[in-house]
C-alpha cells in the first residue's frame, strides 16, 4: 500500500484515539502526523495490514503517552464542543467522561468498546498480560459508572448507567 492509502485507511482512527487520549484537537493532529511521519521514516516490513494497523495504533498510542509527559511544560485546553465528535447527542456525556480517565484506562476503553477489539489483541498492543488489560477494563468501567451515576441516579437509576456504559459506542459506532 502506498502512503497515501495508509493514510486513508488509517487515518480517522488514529485521529480518533488521538482526541481521546490528549483531549486536544491540535495535539491529536500533530501525534496522527507525527505517527505517519514515523511510518514513512522506518521501512518495516508487515506480516499483514492487520500487524500495520496493530503497529500504527502502538506508535500513535507511544506519540500520545510522550505529549503528555511535555504537558507539565506546555498548558493545555480542553475541548469546548465535545458534540461535534458524536454522531448522536447523547454520546458527548459518555465520551466527555472517557476523555476524563487515566491515559492507561481510557486507551483500553477505547480501543475495546469503540474500535472493537479483543482483550487478547489489546493485550499484545500495548505489551502487557490479558489480565491486566482485564482489571484496566474492570477499572476503565467502574470509573466511568461513578461520574456517570452522579447524572443518572435521579433521572433513572442505577441500571440507566449501565446502558449509557456498555450499551453505546461512542465515536462511529452503534450499539
Amino acid at each position: 500500500m502506498t502512503v497515501e492509502e495508509i493514510v486513508e485507511s488509517y487515518g480517522d482512527m488514529l485521529y480518533r484515539i488521538c482526541v481521546v487520549s490528549l483531549c486536544n484537537e491540535q495535539d491529536a493532529q500533530d501525534a496522527v502526523q507525527e505517527t505517519f511521519c514515523r511510518y514513512m521514516e522506518h521501512s518495516v516490513k508487515f506480516e499483514s495490514k492487520e500487524h500495520e494497523k496493530a503497529w500504527l495504533i502502538r506508535v500513535a498510542a507511544n506519540i500520545c503517552r510522550d505529549m503528555h509527559r511535555s504537558r507539565l511544560r506546555h498548558p493545555t485546553s480542553n475541548i469546548d464542543d465535545i458534540s461535534e465528535y458524536c454522531e448522536m447527542p447523547e454520546q458527548s456525556e459518555v465520551l466527555s467522561e472517557l476523555m476524563k480517565l487515566p491515559d492507561k484506562l481510557k486507551t483500553v476503553i477505547y480501543l475495546h468498546y469503540i474500535e472493537g477489539y479483543k482483550t487478547t489483541e489489546i493485550a499484545k498492543l500495548m505489551g502487557v498480560t490479558v489480565n491486566t488489560i482485564r482489571k484496566r477494563l474492570q477499572r476503565g468501567r467502574a470509573c466511568l459508572k461513578l461520574s456517570l451515576s452522579e447524572e443518572s441516579e435521579n433521572e433513572q437509576g442505577c441500571g440507566a448507567v449501565e446502558r449509557k456504559i456498555m450499551g453505546r459506542k461512542v465515536v462511529g459506532h452503534e450499539a
